[in-house]
């Protein structure tokens, strides 16, 4: 099979559902356009100097706040505009960056989620940054062949979106991007520099269809490889477009 780019993803808001690309612009040393622009903040969390990256245990996420995956997101990045839907109806939308807008979303968010979200939960742009779970601007690849050898593992199938990456790659072997950290790749005429492994958190054991926690990811990966790895981190060395069905090349 030809290594290939399968499939683009961005998260508008971390925490909720992903937005579907075809192809996507990317800079130099930085993320996506609107990749984990906005968040959910806890109502207990502190911005003394705005809002700007944290760890994500400030915010609201699945390791957390499993029945987040109830919800569907649209993102509209012409309008800013987020529409939440549960099981197929409309059940909030705002704009994101009006403030009456946020308010109509944070007050759904805290009845939906009760006392899960500790107050009252605040939707905040990052300045100059993103929530992401590094503070480096990095995008996420995960190797499909890698999520499909972790189901022989696990004995059950696995939504390679459980994992939120940026990319998904096909036609490369099950792990063999654990031996690309430190060298670069070439997606079409985008090159990549690949930094680290990403190392799993409870996160991973939500079903998203379900919203219920049903597998043991990192506990699997643990036992069945001797790691917690799924995916790595890459940051863009040379600007230009990405596409589905891009070749992917080992420099």
């Amino acid at each position: 099979m030809t290594r290939e780019l399968h499939s683009i993803y961005r998260y508008p808001v971390k925490g909720l559902s992903p937005d579907s690309l075809e192809k996507v612009a990317v800079k130099e040393g930085q993320l996506f356009p609107n990749d984990r622009r906005f968040a959910i903040a806890h109502g207990t969390t502190d911005f003394p100097e705005g809002p700007n990256w944290m760890r994500k245990s400030h915010f609201l996420m699945l390791a957390q706040n499993p029945k987040l995956a109830q919800l569907l997101s649209s993102y509209d990045e012409e309008t800013d505009m987020l529409i939440l839907q549960r099981a197929g109806k409309k059940i909030s939308q705002g704009k994101l960056t009006d403030m009456t807008g946020r308010m109509l979303l944070e007050q759904f968010l805290a009845s939906f989620l009760g006392s899960d979200s500790r107050g009252t939960p605040k939707i905040v742009e990052t300045q100059g940054a993103a929530f992401t779970d590094i503070p480096d601007p990095h995008i996420s690849l995960i190797n499909l062949a890698s999520v499909k050898d972790l189901e022989r593992v696990v004995r059950s199938p696995i939504d390679p979106m459980r994992f939120r990456g940026n990319l998904y790659l096909e036609g490369i072997n099950a792990w063999e991007e654990n031996n690309w950290i430190g060298k670069r790749i070439a997606i079409g005429k985008v090159e990549l520099e690949i930094h680290s492994a990403i190392g799993r958190c409870s996160a991973t054991n939500v079903n998203l269809e379900t919203a219920e926690t049903d597998l043991n990811i990192p506990k699997s990966l643990q036992s069945g490889f001797g790691h917690r790895n799924m995916g790595v981190y890459a940051r863009v060395i040379k600007a230009g477009t990405l596409e589905r069905k891009m070749p992917v090349t080992l420099l």
